[in-house]
Parts: structure tokens; C-alpha cells; sequence
């Protein structure tokens, strides 16, 4: 007998090809077989829904340590559960910052108890200040699957290349959070048009590339993987397009708000909006919506980024970057399948088996014998987007008011239900 069968999906395992309607069972954990008819202790009756991986996130933050009343470890593993997401890669930039083992081995000892699976990423350089290295052997010890300094653009490329040589040994990649201070500057948005239009110090997509192209030289310098955090321009796509066709181990993801909006979208001054990297043009949006058709990103992150209130009500000018996106993602990306851009299994692997290889994780697939990480969602299911009902502490959203179509309904975590019918069951 099966502890749980969830009945009559469309069962999608990008990994392997499988497509098609089933039955999928699930014993000590683990999936245990694929079929009809199957039988168990508990059911689930998942017809119109599709039966897929739980969608892995490389790139959250979670604000804990330290700024807690943003986010903490329950509330944004709530998050996830409820935007169908069962791993997620916890950025470093915390207070203190995660740039040592004993605050990696704190996060993942103290993660046992959320209804999520926390991979910690470490920091690159002591307190994000880029000027020495971070304790990368005692963070990967402790638990850290990658390397970066995410919020802060590494400057000193000689540091680059030391963190480099550093990470190959561990097999882990190193993750840029591409941003030439220089050419950055005091930009608040775009350069362009719209930032002209608003009185808005622009950013140019120079201050994204510049760093993206050193960067991939070191790697091929190094042989170390490379990983391109929220990637946002045609020319950085070109770049790590051109880079993998000459054989360098490069990586790249971007996040549904680059995926789906642009600057011109943007509301006059909403600082829910402002993010960094900015929101680009349309021709950048176009290229990165081909390239992630094509495979060159390899990955949807939603760069989850929640601020308090208070700090978002703040100018525009002075307000801080980031929106949060764990529970509205799947249900804004899927539009990308509705418009015909990709095809419901691609996205699936960009959102699954894609993150998982770029880290060397075991999931993000469905065969038997696999850890039993799921997400059920229904594809056709309108809902509004309500920030005051996240489970997140923040409402930082640029969806807010916005209706979506695709939501999750049930999210399995190692064959059990932590969310069910779209409620949060686990943790709370």
C-alpha cells in the first residue's frame, strides 16, 4: 500500500520526457511509482491539474538573519509553499552576513523546522565589502551550494579571479550579481526614454554587461563554473550566449518581472517597481524571453527581495530595490505558455531540472526512487492578486490588484502535504 497516490494529473517530468496522464504514488517519502489504477492510504484527486517537480528557486531572500521583521525563515518557506516551490537558495546578504560556517550551519540546522528545503548560498568576500574572501571551505562544509556576493557587483576583478580558483575545488559555482558600480551609479531605473520622461537617474545596461563579459574571461581563465544572476539585457544574453557556444561553463537565470514587464510598464514613481537590475526595454524583454525558449537560461528565479512597508513608501530616489515574486511567479510565467513563447514542459524544467543541475542538486525530477518533491497546480485557474493574504511579511509586488491565470493548490515536500488546496498547512 501507498502512503498517498495523487490521481488523474498530467504528470510532467521535464527531466525525463514524461508527459502524460497518471496516476503518481509516493511511499516513505520517495516516489514509488507511475500508473493507473493506484492505490494508497491517502488520495489526492488531481484531474485538470498538472502533477510536476517542486519548483526549485536559486535566488530568495529570506532577511534572516537580522532584519526578520522583512522575512524569516518560516514566513518565506510559507511563501513558497504556497507558490509551489520545495527548494529554496537563500542569498547571503543578511545582517550578519552569511560569510562564515557558523552562521551557514545556523540556517541549515534551524531549517529543518520550515516546510521548504534551504540550500544557503554563501557570501564571496567578508561582509559582501568585496575586499578579502569569505570562509567558502567552512560554508560549503556547512552546507553552501554556491558562492556570491548578491546585492553588490564584486569590483576587484583580482579578488574575482582568488574567489574563483578558490570555489573550483569545492564544485560549486560562483553566482555575479553583474553591476559595475561605476558605470551604475546613482541610476534608480532604466536608461531611457522612461527615466528621462520621470526626472530619473537611468542605469545602463553597460553597468550589467561590462562585469557579465570579465567575468565569463575569468571563468574560462579558471575553469570554475559561472552562474549570471538576474540577467536583463540583450547584449548580457548575447554575451552568455556566446560564451556557452565556446564551450565556458556558463550559467544564467532571469526573473519573472524581467521576463514579463518593461520600463515602459512601469507606474510613474511606484516604488514597487523598482528593482535592480532595473526593468528594461522591450528588445531586452523579446531576448531574454528566446533565450530561455532556447535553453541558454537555463533557470526562472524570482530574486524574492521583501521590504517592509515603510521602506517602500519612501521617494522613489531613496526607496530600496527589490519585489518579492515566491507566490505570484508560476502563475505569471505560465502567460509565457498561454502566448505561445514556450512550451509548458520547458518552462517546467526552467523552473525544476534546470536549477537543479546549475547547482548539482539531486531533484527536480520525478523518477522513482526520487525524493517525493511536488507541486500541483491548476494551469486555467483565474485568481487575484491579494499582497495583504501573502504569506510574506512584505507586499513589495508589482502584480498587486493584477489578475493572474495558474495557481498551485497542493505542494508535496518529501511525501508530505504542506500545502493543500492552496493553504498552508505546515509551520503554521
Amino acid at each position: 500500500m501507498f502512503d498517498l497516490v495523487l490521481k488523474n494529473g498530467r504528470v510532467i517530468d521535464p527531466a525525463h520526457g514524461v508527459d502524460a496522464t497518471t496516476d503518481l504514488a509516493i511511499r516513505d517519502g520517495r516516489v514509488a511509482a507511475l500508473g493507473a489504477g493506484l492505490a494508497g492510504a491517502e488520495g489526492i484527486d488531481c484531474t485538470g491539474l498538472v502533477v510536476c517537480p517542486g519548483l526549485i528557486d536559486l535566488h530568495v531572500h529570506l532577511r534572516d538573519p537580522g532584519q526578520e521583521w522583512k522575512e524569516d525563515l518560516l514566513s518565506g518557506a510559507q511563501a513558497a509553499a504556497a507558490g509551489g516551490f520545495t527548494t529554496l537558495c537563500c542569498m547571503p546578504n543578511t545582517v550578519p552576513t552569511n560569510d562564515t560556517g557558523a552562521i551557514t550551519r545556523d540556517l541549515v540546522e534551524r531549517a529543518v523546522a520550515i516546510p521548504v528545503h534551504l540550500r544557503p548560498v554563501g557570501a564571496i568576500s567578508r561582509g559582501l565589502a568585496g575586499k578579502e574572501l569569505a570562509e567558502i571551505g567552512e560554508m560549503v562544509s556547512a552546507g553552501a551550494v554556491a558562492i556570491s556576493d548578491d546585492g553588490c557587483g564584486v569590483q576587484d576583478g583580482h579578488l574575482m579571479r582568488h574567489a574563483m580558483e578558490y570555489a573550483r575545488p569545492f564544485k560549486i559555482p560562483v553566482i555575479i550579481h553583474p553591476q559595475d558600480d561605476t558605470l551604475f551609479g546613482h541610476g534608480v531605473m532604466n536608461e531611457g526614454w522612461r527615466a528621462t520622461e520621470l526626472g530619473l537617474a537611468g542605469i545602463p545596461a553597460a553597468a550589467e554587461e561590462a562585469q557579465i563579459d570579465r567575468d565569463i574571461r575569468l571563468s574560462a581563465l579558471t575553469g570554475t563554473r559561472l552562474h549570471v544572476a538576474h540577467l536583463s539585457t540583450a547584449g548580457g544574453v548575447e554575451l552568455v550566449r556566446r560564451a556557452q557556444a565556446a564551450g565556458v561553463a556558463v550559467s544564467a537565470e532571469a526573473t519573472p518581472h524581467h521576463l514579463l514587464l518593461t520600463d515602459a510598464d512601469m507606474p510613474a514613481y511606484d516604488t514597487h517597481w523598482k528593482m535592480s537590475p532595473p526593468l528594461r526595454g522591450a528588445a531586452d524583454r523579446a531576448a531574454l524571453v528566446a533565450a530561455l525558449a532556447d535553453g541558454t537560461i537555463q533557470a526562472i528565479a524570482t530574486d524574492h527581495a521583501p521590504h517592509a512597508p515603510q521602506e517602500k513608501e519612501l521617494p522613489f530616489d531613496d526607496a530600496p530595490f527589490g519585489v518579492i515574486g515566491l507566490e505570484t511567479c508560476l502563475g505569471v510565467v505560465l502567460a509565457l505558455v498561454r502566448d505561445g513563447r514556450i512550451s509548458l514542459a520547458d518552462l517546467l524544467h526552467r523552473l525544476t531540472a534546470g536549477p537543479a543541475r546549475i547547482l548539482g542538486l539531486a531533484t527536480g525530477h520525478l523518477a522513482v526512487g526520487a525524493v517525493a518533491d511536488l507541486c500541483c497546480f491548476d494551469p486555467q485557474a483565474p485568481w487575484r492578486v491579494e499582497p495583504e493574504r501573502f504569506y510574506s511579511k512584505s507586499r513589495n509586488s508589482p502584480w498587486a490588484g493584477q489578475e493572474l491565470t495558474g495557481r498551485p493548490l497542493h505542494t508535496i515536500l518529501a511525501g508530505r502535504i504542506v500545502c493543500r488546496d492552496g493553504t498552508v498547512v505546515e509551520g503554521r
